[in-house]
């Protein structure tokens, strides 16, 4: 089989275009990530996601945001409405085991769901570790303001997705919770010590570093390099990523789309890669602009294609967990409509 390109990309509605089936079978992405304006209803989503592989041809990865709270892409009625990281935190606050295990319980249900449709990722945990004052944009997506308790519950959130047979994405490394700026909007610049990053942005990722999958931000951090973003820096991918926290998976962008990043949509792409990020993630769907990525993207090789290798078969069958009961062990402790 020819390699797939080093990059997962969109598509634009609720089932795939003529142009988009052609496109995708002649660029060959790795996989692919669905958003809100990709879900309707149930048998829906399945098609969709069935057409995407059948586009390129083999079991694509398929990736979704699906944390809870704010960051939920299938809703109601299709699937039970979750609670946020932050929600989880305050209960691991008020009694640490039935935090930890409201995390795995949540994320297992997120697996059944999940897997119900042909998803096999989730872009979950949210490792970010806010300070007073940052932007929303994580906000009360995070599980709270001290490294442990990041830990402690990604930890329990990851090993709820993998038991379900998902794959977990940690995000956004090597930390997005100093932004003061919405990086979708514009470019956060964190201007701390490298000392005060390494005490609390970096922990949890360094916790979690056999993890598969992980996600950048789209972060200046002075202290290491004042002119990129971690996404496009060799500095932060290669001397923080790789060799302090010590992450050796796959290493994916935050959306090339974002408007932190400078540069055409094709600019960013080259920037990704030559950062040393193994992936373009590309989320708009966009025909133009996915047109844009493929032209400055690479087909996947060296160790980018043996860290892809090692995600496929990185998939085990799912543990023999009774739903039901799950789901009314974790309506106890939430209301979750």
């Amino acid at each position: 089989m020819t390699e797939s390109k080093a990059m997962i990309l969109g598509c634009s509605g609720l089932a795939l275009t003529s142009e988009e089936k052609a496109f995708y079978r002649g660029e060959r992405p790795w996989g692919f990530i669905l958003f809100g304006r990709n879900i309707s209803e149930a048998g829906q989503i399945a098609d969709l996601v069935a057409e995407l592989r059948d586009s390129v041809g083999w079991h694509a990865p398929v990736l979704i945001d699906q944390e809870g709270g704010r960051v939920q892409r299938i809703r109601p009625p299709v699937f039970a409405r979750y609670p946020s990281g932050q929600a989880l935190g305050d209960l691991y606050r008020r009694d640490p085991a039935l935090g930890l295990r409201a995390a795995w319980v949540m994320s297992r249900l997120h697996a059944f769901d999940l897997s119900s449709l042909g998803i096999d990722v989730d872009c979950l945990p949210v490792l970010d570790v806010p300070v007073e004052g940052s932007s929303s944009v994580i906000g009360d997506r995070a599980y709270g303001g001290d490294p442990q308790t990041v830990i402690a519950m990604g930890r329990a959130a990851a090993e709820g997705l993998k038991a379900g047979g998902l794959l977990p994405v940690m995000k956004h490394m090597p930390g997005h919770g100093r932004g003061f700026a919405d990086s979708h909007l514009e470019l956060p610049v964190v201007t701390v010590s490298r000392d005060e990053l390494e005490a609390h942005d970096f922990p949890p990722f360094i916790a979690m570093k056999d993890e598969l999958m992980a996600m950048t931000c789209h972060v200046v951090f002075t202290a290491i390099d004042p002119d990129n973003p971690a996404t496009t820096s060799r500095k932060v991918i290669d001397g923080v990523i790789r060799e302090q926290i010590g992450f050796t998976g796959l290493l994916l962008s935050d959306d090339s789309s974002m408007n932190a990043l400078s540069g055409t949509i094709g600019e960013r792409a080259a920037n990704i890669i030559a950062g040393g990020c193994d992936i373009v993630l590309h989320c708009n769907g966009h025909m133009d602009e996915m047109q844009d990525v493929v032209a400055n993207v690479p087909p996947l090789a060296g160790q980018s294609l043996a860290r892809a290798k090692a995600v496929e078969a990185g998939f085990a069958a799912p543990d023999a967990a009774d739903e039901a009961e799950l789901r009314a062990e974790f309506e106890a402790m939430f209301a979750i409509v």
